[in-house]
């Protein structure tokens, strides 16, 4: 659809955006629907967030996804945020309700999603999460939403593993525990769920596995689950793969959580994962 006087504005914000792939998703999925949108980025420094966040109000910006470094900052500027947004500290999706603007998060919603599509239950599971960042904290609270047994979290430092262990303990009332040391066999032969929710093997740290790769399970009912989708098949996952553990990749929980966002904005629940999948992969 052409740009006009009624077409309506989403948009990225944060700091950098050049390489986000959230046009490539939302444009596909405006255009798909015939809705009179389209989604733009806006590179917004730290000290012009509070300008950017009146502008949204001002033009009347229909709805924006936030990143890095905005997540945690941008709850202060909004006029309401979902309770699981608030537990996990971070917004990724805001809503502009005739100029309420509305924070969420949907990126542990999108994790649980990837999950749940292979036809995982995660209810009275026992997940080991690696990493204690946003991601993780966000992947956390949604995984103890739906009910899963334990949750516990392998950090290089302690403090942001103790406060997403007590934010689970204390919210949902669930097993957690948190620790510095190496994941052994013995810790993977106890656990239903693996999640890395680092940065390990991505970029410079692309030829490195966020556990050790000699480590071969009796276990094979481990769900292995890793957030980084570039490259598509990272060392953990191809660790996963040498032990004939079921998988779930990163572009699985990029592309839920932007379709979780684009349902927020217009009510719409897309159904097009492996069309934004092969759009994705040729980007």
């Amino acid at each position: 659809m052409d740009i006009n006087a009624k077409t309506n504005l989403l948009c990225l914000i944060g700091s950098p955006v050049e390489h986000s792939f959230s046009p490539n998703i939302h444009n596909y999925l405006i255009k798909k629907n015939n809705l009179n949108m389209k989604y733009m980025c806006f590179n917004v420094k730290s000290d012009e967030l509070e300008n950017a966040i009146k502008g949204i109000k001002a033009l009347d910006i229909k709805g924006c996804n936030v990143t890095i470094p905005h997540k945690v900052e941008i709850i202060k500027h909004l006029d309401a945020v979902d309770k699981n947004a608030l537990l996990i500290g971070a917004v990724n999706t805001v809503k502009n309700e005739g100029g309420k603007l509305i924070g969420y998060n949907t990126d542990g919603i999108g994790f649980v999603k990837s999950i749940t599509d292979k036809g995982y239950d995660i209810y009275n599971k026992k997940v080991l999460i690696i990493g204690a960042g946003g991601a993780a904290r966000s992947i956390a609270v949604e995984m103890a939403s739906n009910g899963a047994k334990e949750i516990n979290l392998r950090n290089r430092t302690i403090k942001n593993a103790k406060e997403i262990s007590d934010v689970l303990i204390d919210s949902f009332g669930i097993n957690s525990k948190f620790s510095t040391d190496e994941i052994t066999k013995d810790d993977l032969e106890n656990i239903d769920i693996i999640i890395n929710t680092t940065p390990i093997g991505m970029d410079k740290d692309k030829d490195s596995c966020p556990i050790d790769e000699n480590i071969n399970l009796i276990n094979k009912d481990i769900l292995v689950c890793d957030i980084v989708y570039n490259p598509h098949e990272t060392k953990f996952i191809s660790w996963a793969k040498k032990n004939k553990l079921d998988i779930v990749y990163g572009i699985d929980m990029l592309i839920n959580q932007a379709v979780q966002g684009f349902n927020i904005w217009t009510g719409i629940s897309a159904n097009e994962h492996e069309k934004l999948k092969d759009i994705l992969k040729n980007v």
